[in-house]
C-alpha cells in the first residue's frame, strides 16, 4: 500500500475546503480536488434528475386516462426513451460516482484520487453527455424513440433522412458516457489498491469501499461491450455497415448480447455502492458493529463475479435456445445469495441496537425494505416460465423501478443526508428530512406497486393508451408519480437552506467510527496533514478499541484524546 498520488494536483496543503456558500464559484472550475469533483457530480446529476422526473410526470399524466389524449404517440415514445436514458446515464451513475469520489479517499486515508486530472476530465465529459441528450429535442425528428436500450432494427431506422438525428446524438452520448465511466473506473480501482493509508489492510477497509471496488470492476469488464456495441450501431446508421441490420445480413440479436452483457451488471454498478452506504449508516445509527463484516465485504466481490453471468435472462423471449435459458435462469437466481447475505447482516446489525431514527437511518431502512421486495419479484423474473408470461408488461416496469427508485434512490438520499454535515460543516433540518422520507416512501409504493398487478393482468409497457380494465391501477400509479415529484421540494429546500444557514456542527456529529469523521468538516484540500495509522477494523462500536494509533490525527484543530471512549460510546 502507498499513499503517494500518482498524479499530483496543484493544491496548497491545509487550504480550507470550499464547502461554505461564499466559495460556491469553486464548483464551476476545472478542479482536481476529489471533494469538489464529488459535489460537482452530485449537483449536476440532481439537475438532470429533475429533468428526467419531469418527463416521467408527463408520461404519468398521459397514462392517468386510457386514451392517448395528452401527447402524440411518437412524442410519448421519445419521452420514455429520454426519461430512461437521463435517469440512468445522467442521474444514477453520476451521483453514485460523485459520492464515491467524495468519500473513498477520505475513508481509506488518501489525500486524493490516484489520477486527479483524469478525475476532473471524467466529470467534465458528463455535462457533454447531458447536452447531447437534451439537444436531441431540437434536431429534425426529435429525440430517439427506440427506448433506452436502442434495439435494432428500430434504432437503425432514419425516417428523416438526416445524418444528424436524435438516435445518432443518443449513441454519441452513450459512447462518451462509457468512456467517462471507464476512465473513472481505472481511477477508483487504482486508488483503492494503491493508496490505502498505513495499517488499512483489506479487512480493515470500510464496506462502502469494498462495494465501490466491486462496482468499478464491473465497469471495467462490462462497459467495453456496451461502448463497442454503440459504436457499431452508429456505423450501421451513418455509413451503412451491416453489424445489426438484418436486411444487409446483420444480426440484431448480437446487439442485445452486447447491450445486456453490460446493462444487467450495471444494475449492480448502481446498487453495490448503495449496499455499501447501508452498511456504513446502520452501525452508526444503531450503535452496533456491522454484523458479519468480512462476509458482507466478500459478498460484494461475489456479486461482481456472478453478475457477469446473468445477462441472457433479459433475452428469454429473443429466440434463446432452451439450454441457454436454463443455464442463465440458474445463474440469475444464484446472484440472490450474496444479496441475501447482506440483508441478513443488516438485520442482525440493527437487532438489539439502540436505534436512532434519524433521516439517513429512515431512508436506509426504507431502501432495504424496498430492495427486499424488488429482490423477491426479481426471483420471479429469473424463472423462465414467469419471465416469458410477464415479458414486456408493467410487471417488469414495477420491478425495475422498485430497484432503481425504491432501493437505489432512497439509498442515495440516505447517503447524502448522512454525509451532508461532513461535506458542509452544517446539519440539515431533521423535520424537513423526515417529511421528505415520508413523501418519498409513500410515493414509491403508490407509484410502482400498482404496476405489478397491472402487468400480471397483461398490460404492455411502453404504450400511451390501454384497455379500460387497467385504468384503476394507472390512476394510482399516476397519483403516486405526482407525489414523488412533490417529494423533491422539501429535499431541495432542506439542502439549500441548511447549506447556507444550517446549524454548524463539529467534525463528527454522529459520533461515528471511520477515518472520514476524524477530519475537519469540511475537510481541507489534501484531507490529512499526516497520514493516519489504522490499528483496528472499521466498526468498533462497543469494543473499546481505537481506530487509529498515536499518529496525530490529520485535518483536526483538536485531537480527540478520548477517541477510544468516543468510538465505544453506547448512546
Amino acid at each position: 500500500m502507498t499513499n503517494i498520488s500518482l498524479e499530483a494536483p496543484e493544491v496548497v496543503r491545509g487550504q480550507p475546503y470550499p464547502g461554505a456558500p461564499d466559495n460556491w464559484k469553486r464548483f464551476f472550475t476545472f478542479s482536481t480536488d476529489h471533494k469538489v469533483i464529488g459535489i460537482q457530480y452530485i449537483v449536476t446529476s440532481f439537475f438532470f434528475f429533475l429533468i428526467g422526473g419531469t418527463l416521467s410526470m408527463i408520461m404519468r399524466g398521459e397514462l392517468i386516462t386510457p386514451d392517448a389524449d395528452l401527447v402524440d404517440r411518437t412524442v410519448y415514445n421519445a419521452l420514455f426513451t429520454m426519461h430512461g436514458s437521463i435517469m440512468l446515464f445522467m442521474w444514477t451513475f453520476p451521483v453514485l460516482v460523485g459520492l464515491g469520489n467524495y468519500l473513498v479517499p477520505l475513508m481509506i486515508g488518501a489525500r486524493d484520487m490516484a489520477f486527479p486530472r483524469l478525475n476532473a476530465v471524467s466529470f467534465w465529459m458528463v455535462p457533454v453527455v447531458g447536452v447531447l441528450m437534451l439537444a436531441s429535442f431540437l434536431v429534425p425528428g426529435g429525440p430517439s424513440q427506440s427506448g433506452w436500450w436502442a434495439y435494432p432494427p428500430v434504432s437503425i431506422q432514419n425516417p428523416t433522412g438526416n445524418l444528424l438525428n436524435g438516435q445518432v446524438l443518443w449513441i454519441l452520448a452513450v459512447a462518451i458516457s462509457g468512456v467517462s465511466s471507464i476512465m473513472g473506473a481505472v481511477n477508483f480501482v487504482t486508488t483503492i489498491f494503491r493508496m490505502r493509508t498505513p495499517g488499512m489492510t483489506w479487512f480493515r477497509t470500510p464496506a462502502f469501499v469494498w462495494s465501490v471496488l466491486g462496482a468499478q470492476l464491473i465497469q471495467l469488464y462490462g462497459l467495453p461491450a456496451l461502448t463497442g456495441g454503440a459504436v457499431m450501431l452508429l456505423l450501421d446508421i451513418t455509413i451503412g455497415t451491416s453489424f445489426f441490420a438484418p436486411e444487409r445480413g446483420g444480426n440484431p440479436i448480437l446487439y442485445q448480447h452486447f447491450f445486456w452483457f453490460y446493462s444487467h451488471p450495471a444494475v449492480y454498478v448502481m446498487i453495490l455502492p448503495v449496499f455499501g452506504m447501508f452498511s456504513e449508516i446502520l452501525p452508526v445509527h444503531a450503535r452496533k458493529p456491522l454484523f458479519g463484516y468480512r462476509v458482507i465485504a466478500a459478498s460484494s466481490i461475489l456479486i461482481t463475479v456472478v453478475s457477469g453471468l446473468v445477462w441472457v435472462h433479459h433475452m428469454f423471449a429473443s429466440a434463446t435456445p432452451s439450454w441457454m435459458r436454463i443455464l442463465f435462469m440458474v445463474t440469475s437466481m444464484l446472484v440472490a445469495i450474496p444479496s441475501g447475505i447482506k440483508v441478513f447482516g443488516w438485520v442482525a446489525t440493527i437487532w438489539g441496537g439502540k436505534i436512532r431514527f434519524t433521516t439517513p437511518m429512515l431512508f436506509a431502512l426504507g431502501g432495504i425494505s424496498n430492495w427486499l421486495f424488488a429482490g423477491i419479484t426479481g426471483i420471479f423474473l429469473a424463472s423462465v416460465p414467469i419471465d416469458i408470461h410477464v415479458n414486456n408488461t408493467y410487471f417488469v416496469v414495477g420491478h425495475f423501478h422498485y430497484v432503481l427508485y425504491g432501493a437505489i434512490v432512497m439509498g442515495i438520499y440516505a447517503g447524502i443526508y448522512h454525509w451532508f454535515p461532513k461535506m458542509t460543516g452544517r446539519m440539515y433540518y431533521e423535520g424537513l428530512g423526515k417529511l421528505h422520507f415520508a413523501l418519498t416512501y409513500l410515493g414509491t409504493a403508490l407509484t410502482f406497486l400498482p404496476m405489478h398487478p397491472a402487468g400480471l393482468m397483461g398490460m404492455p409497457r411502453r404504450v400511451a393508451s390501454y384497455d379500460l380494465e387497467f385504468a384503476y391501477w394507472n390512476v394510482l400509479a399516476s397519483l403516486g408519480g405526482f407525489l414523488l415529484g412533490l417529494s423533491t421540494l422539501p429535499f431541495i429546500l432542506n439542502m439549500v437552506s441548511s447549506w447556507i444557514r444550517g446549524e454548524k456542527v463539529g467534525n463528527n456529529p454522529w459520533r461515528a467510527y471511520g477515518l472520514e469523521w476524524l477530519t475537519s468538516s469540511p475537510p481541507t484540500v489534501e484531507n490529512f496533514e499526516e497520514l493516519p495509522l489504522v490499528v483496528s477494523g472499521p466498526y468498533g462500536y462497543g469494543r473499546n478499541q481505537p481506530l487509529v494509533g498515536n499518529t496525530p490525527n490529520p485535518g483536526l484543530t483538536e485531537f480527540p484524546e478520548s477517541l477510544t471512549a468516543m468510538q465505544s460510546d453506547e448512546l
